[in-house]
């Protein structure tokens, strides 16, 4: 009878990739239950072709996903990224429109206002890596995000009415 060998020990690379999976997959269920907790369905919000959650929040339409960003090393870091359209960029007084976004910015705190690349729709959104994100956090962060987009986008649309297209 041939000895019991000892498993080769784990690579580095296998553990944190393994780590990086776990809370990939708990992030991915905690989000899940948020949905859960505020009455919807996973079939009513989930979208497995783009991964993501849809839902509405008073006016605001809310969309989370978390993001996966691999570097040349081989690592990777997950996103947890929440989004809200509020409106289109306007055709004029672009200077103006832009100032009082940044002021938003610097009022609303943990969420920013951003354009996407590719389009002309300002966003609300807020993202954080999930390394060591639990369901509190979580969803704080997904509340705030949604008080301010429900907020914001009523409000842009009445102090600039022609502003959007």
């Amino acid at each position: 009878m041939e000895p019991i060998k000892n498993p080769a020990p784990a690579r580095p690379e296998d553990v944190k990739a393994a780590l990086a999976n776990e809370q990939f997959n708990r992030v991915h269920t905690m989000i899940q239950c948020y949905v859960e907790s505020i009455g919807l369905t996973k079939d009513q919000t989930y979208g497995a072709k783009n991964n993501n959650w849809l839902w509405k929040n008073g006016s605001a339409t809310i969309e989370v996903y978390i993001q996966t960003i691999t570097f040349e090393s081989g690592t990777r870091r997950d996103y947890l990224r929440i989004f809200s359209p509020l409106l289109e960029v306007p055709a004029n007084n672009l200077l103006g429109f832009y100032r009082h976004l940044l002021e938003l910015n610097d009022l609303r705190l943990g969420v920013k206002l951003c354009i996407a690349p590719n389009t002309q729709t300002v966003y609300a959104t807020y993202e954080r890596d999930i390394r060591g994100m639990d369901y509190q956090e979580l969803t704080t962060c997904i509340r705030d995000l949604e008080l301010w987009a429900d907020e914001l986008d009523d409000q842009l649309k009445i102090q600039f009415p022609n502003w959007s297209n």
